[in-house]
């Protein structure tokens, strides 16, 4: 069975056609963050974001040093829900877009891992929000409560925490790179097994790097499902090698076959 191309198209067609992907991400992006706008103020939902901070600020709210800091909040906060909310419109025409110049067996892998990606974005974000964020908090304001009297802003509560739970949706994505890596012929199963004591100590140092000044249990917080996530990937890594090695092996038959005697 001869191996399927891609689908040809003309070089001005090509820009049409992302002319029009681009429109459709353009428009759902500006729509998204204008629903986004109004869920956040309709539900209040600055305040319960800040839930995390609220416990070691005894009482006192978040404060603002001048008029704009809290409609910047807004902003950043309904940009990043916005991106969230349009995602899937997002990836489906990325994937229109990509799909015609793609072979038969790269399109049956490209949905799963769109949206594997997706899943393992959204839960290291909430991974951090839930666990990591409240420990950290928990070791960074009772470290120095002696010391200091905290007086939180918005605009420095809000950017430590969506700073650090979009670090764990990016880290999240390692299965995803190593798998694309395997596919790509640069990684193989065997490689990844072998630095796995390697990958345990590069998940406590990038651990540290992404919760500073965290104590032994936010550390592990992250460095455990970090790790988990690479033996997934050595898995998911051995699955796709195991394909590829299959059809490499039914290509060589089929050319073995076609020879003439």
């Amino acid at each position: 069975m001869a191996r399927q191309q891609p689908d040809q198209m003309p070089f001005l067609d090509h820009l049409e056609e992302l002319r029009f992907r681009l429109f459709w991400i353009v428009g759902a992006l500006l729509l998204a963050v204008i629903v986004s706008f109004w869920l956040v103020l309709k539900f209040n939902l600055l305040l319960l974001l800040q839930r995390p901070i609220l416990p070691y600020l005894d009482g006192a709210p978040l404060v603002v040093t001048n008029p704009g800091d809290g409609f910047g909040v807004l902003i950043s906060t309904s940009l990043i829900l916005g991106v969230v909310l349009a995602l899937p419109v997002v990836l489906y025409h990325t994937w229109a877009f990509l799909s015609p110049g793609l072979y038969a067996h790269e399109k049956r892998l490209v949905i799963p891992v769109l949206l594997g990606g997706t899943a393992l974005f959204i839960a290291g974000v909430a991974l951090s929000f839930v666990v990591v964020l409240p420990l950290t908090l928990k070791f960074l304001m009772e470290v120095t409560a002696d010391a200091f009297q905290p007086m939180i802003t918005a605009a420095g509560y809000f950017n430590f925490a969506i700073t650090m739970s979009l670090a764990f949706g990016a880290v999240f994505e390692l299965p995803i790179l190593i798998v694309a890596l395997t596919a790509r012929g640069i990684g193989t199963p065997a490689m990844l097994v072998k630095f796995r004591r390697f990958a345990f100590i590069g998940c406590l140092v990038t651990s540290a790097f992404i919760t500073p000044g965290s104590d032994v249990l936010s550390l592990c917080a992250m460095a455990v499902p970090l790790y988990l996530l690479y033996e997934l990937s050595v898995v998911l890594s051995h699955l796709v090698y195991r394909r590829k090695e299959r059809r490499r092996a039914a290509e060589s038959a089929e050319r073995t076959i076609g020879v003439p005697a």
